[in-house]
């Protein structure tokens, strides 16, 4: 309500001065200035003491056009005036601000005066208000609400089921009293009851007013008290609302709340729902659209429209079309079942659209798409591709051992007793820490972040919700390289490691699609904005292949054999790391890998190095195309 007011302050101080001139007797513009300022201001008596009618009648008159416009302000600016004798008309300008969320209405009118009784007086009738508008109509602004659009898969089917909401709205001419409803519904909702009841008194007396909208749990506990509210009437809207998988990328939509209401711009708004987290928030605008709204006059006896005085379109809405792939999504959601937290994150290799994302016990868009999760020797591939850039063959002899120092940094391999000479192929599908931390002096730095800059890790991708692309730190020294290759210091989220296993089976490194339609929102949003412009890398075609081999040979002669899956050959790394955050230590078993065009990243909380690799194996064998 603070708003309202100072806007129409602000309107006067702008139009005061157009309308406080040199007024003299016995001229029509004294009679004139107070007539429009009093209208203007809301001092209806003063108003109407400048008319010829009955001044109650005046005064009512001004302040109904006023509610049945559900006006914020009305600015006027005169035009002119002409004398002819004892008669006169003054021309005028009105802008009337019909509220929040709704368009500025401007229409010229005139108002006819003469001399009475030595005073100049505006020859009062309904046209004054509006030159359209004669005894027996009134004003009203009609808006028509656009339901809610869906949020789609890639193949164009509904992400969310139909659900019941409950709607508690009036039909204004069957209201006694209007007042006393809206103050009943305020006291039992929270919803303004001068925002309330200046929505009935605008629209059409026959149309059905929404004034609540209320979910199913919600209306269970109110029924009983809004039942009680004489003249409140109650439709079924089966809305498509609910969420399927993947329910927190998807988002909840819950009705209006009292404090929604106040932020958004009160009950003319589109639609009475609002998303509350997931894709339902990020494109909250493009899915409800704007209202269309109508400047009508209507009949007072019947309540049908006789003109249509002004109207505004509004803007259309639309559904949300995604990538996700429902039956990889379902996929997904199976292999992750069970007692640990897992996530799991697919991609097309060969576009980067985002395929499915899982999660049990993790939260689907904080952790699979932002989560900042300790690497291990999973982002060996990354910094693989430096080294064999560099030169390193894959067959080299690189030793490992259950334990070894690097620039003062000590590092542990499990599992082995003595010293083993395999080649850096077997190291790296076996993901031997001593064996990669020995490497430290074959890179540098430098050439780690070329590496991850060619991966995008840490570059300037988004989705339309939270990610995280990835950091890693500066090194300089053997030490600090050392623990980078071993996985000790880059942080990753998986969908950032689902990147990178589709950058090596593509051979080039695409940043993330979720929604292909409509634009993402507003960058500036913050990080629930738009995709950031990051263009494709290419990487090198030899180093690729190479690479390829190496991820191969993880899935059939290394740590990620239990990934394997009937169908094309699935290629892959499995890794396994502890987490310290804040003094808590946790496991975390890595699949990074893919089948086909299907790029994989699988994190299992779990001290089981094997975890994430048969979860990997589970989503590939349940995403084999059905006979």
């Amino acid at each position: 309500m603070r708003a309202r007011v100072v806007r129409a302050a602000l309107a006067l101080g702008l139009t005061a001065p157009l309308l406080t001139g040199c007024f003299e007797e016995p001229s029509p513009h004294e009679a004139v200035r107070d007539f429009l300022v009093g209208w203007q201001t809301g001092d209806y008596a003063a108003a109407a003491r400048r008319a010829d009618g009955d001044q109650a009648a005046v005064r009512k008159a001004l302040e109904d056009a006023r509610l049945q416009l559900d006006a914020a302000s009305v600015r006027f600016s005169l035009k002119g005036i002409s004398q002819d004798g004892e008669a006169a008309q003054a021309a005028y300008h009105a802008e009337v601000d019909l509220g929040e969320n709704n368009p500025l209405w401007q229409y010229d009118g005139t108002l006819p005066l003469h001399l009475a009784g030595g005073q100049w007086k505006v020859r009062w009738s309904p046209s004054v208000i509006h030159p359209d508008l004669h005894a027996g109509q009134r004003l009203a602004v009609a808006t028509v609400p656009k339901g809610r659009r869906p949020i789609l898969d890639r193949a164009g089917d509904p992400l969310q089921d139909e659900t019941m909401l409950h709607v508690a709205g009036v039909t204004p001419a069957e209201v006694k009293d209007p007042a006393h409803l809206c103050e009943q519904l305020s006291k039992i909702t929270g919803f303004a009851q001068d925002r309330l009841l200046s929505r009935i008194l605008s629209s059409p007396p026959q149309d059905f007013v929404p004034l609540a909208t209320f979910g199913r749990t919600k209306f269970a506990q109110l029924k009983s008290k809004l039942e009680a509210i004489g003249g409140l009437r109650f439709e079924i809207d089966n809305a498509p609302v609910a969420p399927k998988s993947p329910t927190q990328i998807v988002g909840v939509v819950t009705a209006i709340t009292p404090e929604a209401e106040q932020r958004l711009g009160g009950p003319q708004r589109a639609g009475d729902t609002l998303g509350r987290d997931g894709l339902q928030k990020a494109y909250q605008d493009q899915l409800t659209g704007s209202t269309e709204t109508r400047v009508v006059i209507l009949d007072n006896a019947t309540g049908r429209q006789v003109k249509e005085l002004k109207a505004w379109p509004g803007r259309e809405n639309e559904p949300v079309r995604t990538t996700i792939d429902s039956r990889l999504q379902s996929a997904g959601d199976a292999a992750v079942a069970g007692s640990r937290p897992a996530a799991l994150v697919a991609v097309k290799a060969s576009t980067g659209e985002v395929l499915a994302v899982s999660t049990n016990q993790l939260h689907q868009e904080r952790d699979a798409l932002a989560g900042r999760y300790a690497a291990g020797t999973a982002f060996s591939i990354v910094v693989a591709e430096g080294l064999l850039r560099s030169g390193l063959d894959p067959k080299q002899k690189v030793p490992c051992s259950a334990d070894r120092t690097v620039g003062g940094a000590r590092f542990q391999q499990p599992g082995v007793d003595g010293v083993t000479v395999p080649s850096f192929q077997t190291d790296f599908a076996q993901g031997c820490v001593t064996a990669l931390a020995s490497l430290a002096r074959r890179i540098n730095g430098q050439a780690i972040s070329r590496s991850a800059q060619q991966f995008g890790i840490g570059s300037g991708w988004k989705l339309p919700l939270r990610t995280f692309s990835g950091s890693v730190p500066a090194a300089q020294g053997d030490a600090a390289v050392a623990k980078i290759i071993a996985g000790q210091g880059a942080k990753v989220s998986p969908l950032a490691m689902a990147l990178v296993a589709g950058a090596v089976k593509s051979g080039t490194w695409r940043p993330p699609t979720l929604v292909t339609s409509p634009a993402a929102p507003d960058p500036a949003v913050g990080e629930a904005g738009g995709s950031a412009a990051v263009t494709p890398a290419t990487l090198d075609p030899a180093v690729t292949a190479k690479l390829r081999t190496l991820m191969r040979a993880g899935v059939t002669s290394g740590a990620a054999a239990l990934a394997t899956a009937p169908g094309e050959p699935v290629y892959g790394v499995a890794a396994q790391v502890t987490q310290a955050e804040k003094k808590e230590r946790t496991r975390l078993s890595w699949f990074v890998g893919w089948q086909g065009d299907v790029a994989l990243a699988v994190l299992v909380e779990s001290g089981d190095l094997q975890a994430a690799p048969a979860v990997a194996g589970g989503f590939f064998r349940g995403a084999q195309p059905q006979t």
